[in-house]
């Protein structure tokens, strides 16, 4: 059985990403060296490093997004936004769920999810 640990996002400005996630998660993270970034959630962590054969802007931004789940995605979206997110679309509903997908500097694409409503829970 396999236990999801961690997503690694290999860039080749870390301190520029970095700083971009501490905003992102309003705080410092949780652990950092080296030319590396690392933050907490639960069980599973976001991991910044440098990387050799990482270039400039994301060619393919769209083929891997990660999630982060708010109750708040307009406040979030306005509040990412103002540090630096690039929009790629504004909030919109989808199956009872309210989503929005930006941009971090290196063009990676995340988005902000209202939490799923399962209805059988």
């Amino acid at each position: 059985m396999l236990n999801f640990n961690s997503i690694m996002i290999g860039t080749s400005n870390p301190k520029v990403l970095g700083e971009f996630y501490a905003k992102v998660f309003a705080r410092p993270a949780d652990m950092q060296g080296g030319e590396g970034y690392s933050w907490q959630d639960g069980s599973t962590y976001l991991n910044l490093l440098e990387h050799s054969e990482v270039k400039g802007q994301s060619k393919e931004p769209a083929r891997i997004l990660f999630n982060f789940e708010t109750e708040n995605v307009k406040e979030e979206f306005e509040r990412l936004r103002g540090h630096g997110a690039t929009v790629i679309q504004e909030p919109y509903e989808m199956q009872g769920m309210r989503i929005a997908t930006l941009a971090d500097p290196d063009g990676n694409y995340f988005q902000l999810m209202s939490p799923w409503k399962n209805e059988k829970s």
